[in-house]
This record gives C-alpha cells, structure tokens and sequence, in this order.
C-alpha cells in the first residue's frame, strides 16, 4: 500500500504542468443530463436548466450545462440503447444534433448557454459511427473513407453506435481533428469522451488531445467510464483534465461506501487541471423525477467526500425542481472551498470504517479534517484524532463548515460522536 501511495506521489509530481490544464485550475462543477433525463434530454430542458444554474448557482461557481449520451439519436428513450439506432450525421460522419431535439442546433444553443455566463458541454462515444463506416463516408481533409480508418473488431460493450478509430491507419487523426474542429464551431467549451477510460485506449485519448490542441478552443477533457486503470495515471494525468475512477455511480449507500477505497488510491495524482472523477451527484430529483434513495446525511457525506477528494462536482438532478435542503446542501461556500482551493488532500487513517481525511487551507497554516463513520448501522462511535498527528501543539479553534459554526476550543484531541453513514467537516486552527 505504502509502495502504491509512494509511486502514485511521484507520478504526481512528475507530471508536467502543461497549458490545457489552465482550462480548469480548479475541479469543474456543473450540471449533466444523464442522471435525470438519460437518454432523452431536449433543447428546452438544457435551456431551462441553465437559466436555473445562472439564477441559483453561478455564484457560488457551478457553470457547465453538459449534455450527455444520444443527443444525436432523434428516437432515444429512457436509459437504454437501441440497437441499429438511426443517428443524426454529416456527410463526413461526424454527429450531428437530432433536429427533433435541438431544433436550433448546438452552435445556438451554446450561444444561449454562454449568454448567461456559463459553459456548455457534451457527451461524445470514443470512435466513429458505424453507420458512417457503413456508408463508407468520406473523411474530412483526405481522400480516404470512415471505413478506411475503422477498426472494426474494437466495439463498445454497451453501446453500438461506434467502431474505434485505428490510430495507426493513415489519416486516422484527421476524424478526430474533423470532430473537435466542429465542436470549436459549436462553442463547446468542455466534452466528456465516453468507452475510453476502462480500457484505457491510450492511442484514441492522445488523438483526442491532438484534436483539441489543433481545434484552437479551450475544451476540457473528462474520460469515462472508470475505474480508469491506475497503470494509465501517468497518461491520463498528461493528457486529460478529469477522469473516472468508477464506473456509473448511483445513490445507494454500498456504491457510496466503495468509494471512499477509491478515492484514497487516487488522491495523490489530483493536481491543478487534473482530477479523479467519482462521478455525478445523485441529489435532489434523477431518474425522471424520482426522488434520490440518499437520505439527508448520506448526502452530506457524499458531499463531504468529494470535497476532501476534490472531486469534479456534477449534479445529476432535475435543476427545476430543486428542494431548500438540496440547494443549501450545494450552495455551502465552506465546503465549496474546501473542493475547490484546498491542497493535498489525502486519508489520514481507517480504523475498522471510521475515516479521516486531511487537507491543507491555502495561504493558512490551518487544516481541513473530515470525519467519517462508514458503518452500515449501529451506535453512534467516537473518533478521535491527535492534534499533534495533525501537526498542532498547543489549542486550536474549530469550526463546523457544514453548519458555519464555531466550536468550542479543543486541547491534545479532537473527539466526535459520528453515527454510522455519518460525517463531519472542520477547518482546524491555532487558537
């Protein structure tokens, strides 16, 4: 373990500080479609949902509106794939909005999403369609065909729409270029490339980099789906501003606790412009209006995780019909920085599933510490921690983020009653 932290540490600070990783300094935080609307997200739903974003979240730093999966597909329904779907594209191929959905196209669209003062982004498949590879349409900028530079024998497992692209075929990088120049010419400013991360297609991902470079516009880059293999975090920190470190994450308390494991291997390679990914937030109304099956405090635990973490921060949820206790939940500007400013956040212990994890305040000689009961049920248990484990000597003050308040001054150790699929969130100071 000690060896993996050691080598991941290195990897870190090994990889070099280059000038796409300027285009999210900090871990993005947005909005995407899939967790509520899946497959089936329309014009007017993003427009509405950036209006609410603008209105109730801009402030406090939420700013991508990211349509996800099979906007290209005009008979998409729920959360499945159609096999042989029918989809929207151009004569070279490249996908395109379907008209029954986005009536006035991503460039228009983008155009509205920037009016408000936001980001847009959107979901891509790795590869190219085989209904272009089918229809032997030609490649933009050569004389070749889609087929020509097709390989056919790498398929997604879920999701038929594509055929991998086989980066050592002549031309090859020309689709991608074709692909992200239009995405320029739409205003993307942020694509979340799917069927890439697990396998890690290594060849496709640094085609895709390529692309973006050339295309001239600043577009951050999310792979998916995870966990992206942790022999690929020198690539993947290299060439790509986030990245998964699970496959879909949903609201049970299981898929929760699995990844707290997750986020400890990881925490090491996060860096500015670079992020492991523990996916969407799965608050408020998903699933086509259902409410989500996290209970208040496993929310707040999540939430709590991805701060320390500092994880990207996407909402799932229907924007629209956001609740108080949601809105207070995401709009907290103490856990909010704690996400987006702290600095090198990592685990400090797990004793039989009570966590700690610490990160430093910038600027301070402060620290961030969480606490975390993952027990499934019982007694509340206490947790304690040293103050001399975490650097202090003398008293120290601490304040309660989630609450905003300060507690009383503490001496030698900190001890708190958590109860289980419970946590807390403090900033420690020097009295």
């Amino acid at each position: 373990m000690l060896a993996t932290l050691a080598a991941l540490t290195l990897a870190m600070n090994q990889t070099p500080h280059l000038p796409y990783h300027d285009w999210a300094k900090t871990p993005p935080m947005g909005w995407n479609s899939w967790d509520c609307f899946g497959t089936t997200v329309t014009e007017e739903v993003t427009k509405a949902h950036a209006d609410v974003m603008a209105a109730k979240l801009k402030k406090f730093g939420w700013e991508y509106v990211v349509v996800d999966i099979q906007w290209f597909e005009p008979n998409a329904k729920g959360f499945d794939y159609r096999k042989d779907a029918v989809l929207t594209m151009d004569e070279n191929g490249r996908l395109l909005p379907a008209p029954n959905r986005f009536p006035s196209g991503f460039k228009k669209l983008g155009e509205y999403i920037h009016s408000k003062g936001l980001k847009f982004g959107i979901h891509m498949l790795r590869g190219v369609p085989r209904q272009a590879v089918n229809q032997k349409c030609p490649l933009k900028g050569s004389k070749l065909t889609c087929a020509d530079i097709a390989d056919t024998s790498s398929t997604c497992p879920w999701n038929g729409d594509m055929y991998g692209v086989d980066m050592t075929k002549p031309d090859a990088q020309l689709y991608y270029d074709s692909v992200f120049a239009q995405a320029a010419d739409w205003g993307i400013d942020f694509v979340k490339v799917d069927d890439i991360s697990r396998p890690y297609h290594q060849s496709e991902v640094e085609a895709i980099r390529k692309a973006i470079d050339k295309s001239g516009r600043p577009i951050v880059l999310s792979l998916s789906p995870g966990e992206t293999p942790l022999t690929a975090q020198d690539s993947v920190a290299r060439e790509a501003n986030m990245w998964r470190i699970s496959d879909d994450f949903w609201d049970s308390w299981p898929a929760l606790k699995e990844q707290f494991e997750r986020c400890r291997k990881w925490a090491p390679v996060t860096g500015p412009g670079r992020f492991p990914d523990a996916d969407m937030l799965p608050l408020g109304h998903v699933r086509f209006g259902e409410q989500t099956h996290f209970t208040p405090t496993e929310q707040q635990t999540m939430m709590t995780l991805w701060a320390m973490f500092r994880s990207p921060l996407m909402l799932g949820c229907d924007l629209r019909s956001l609740d108080d206790q949601t809105l207070a939940l995401i709009t907290n500007p103490d856990v909010i920085a704690v996400n987006q400013h702290s600095t090198g956040g990592h685990q400090l212990f797990n004793r039989d599933g009570l966590i700690a994890w610490v990160a430093d305040v910038p600027r301070s000689k402060d620290l961030y510490l969480a606490l975390f009961n993952t027990h499934d049920a019982g007694d509340a248990t206490m947790i304690e921690v040293s103050l001399s484990d975490l650097g202090f000597a003398g008293a120290c003050v601490v304040r309660d983020l989630w609450t905003r308040k300060t507690l009383a001054n503490a001496s030698g150790l900190l001890s708190f009653s958590v109860r289980p699929r419970c946590s807390e969130l403090l900033r420690v100071s020097l009295h």
